[in-house]
């Protein structure tokens, strides 16, 4: 998570230094394994929740930025054969072809 988002980041955009440095941490464990589900923020390790209406309650919503001179989510490289690769990866889990 990122200022309170669900993002996902790319292999080669994880290979920028300090790209994890972004990332939202539970107050309570300090893991950066959250998940947004209708509005509220968990943390995967330890379980712990943020409600809808207090989302700052329990969770860092604020995140750091980028050291200075790393690429920013803006300028980060992006395969021209995503949209093909995503593909391929939703019909080898769901096991059929993705349209």
């Amino acid at each position: 998570m990122v200022d309170g988002e669900q993002v996902l980041f790319c292999p080669p955009c994880q290979q920028v230094t300090g790209w994890s440095e972004v990332l939202d941490r539970c107050d309570g464990c300090g893991s950066t394994q959250l998940a947004k589900a209708l509005g509220a923020v968990s943390c995967r390790d330890c379980g712990r929740e943020s409600s809808p209406v207090s989302a700052g309650e329990g969770l860092s919503v604020a995140a750091p930025q980028l050291p200075r001179g790393s690429a920013r989510r803006q300028s980060m490289p992006v395969s021209p054969d995503l949209s093909d690769e995503i593909g391929a990866a939703l019909a080898r889990v769901l096991g059929r072809a993705v349209t």
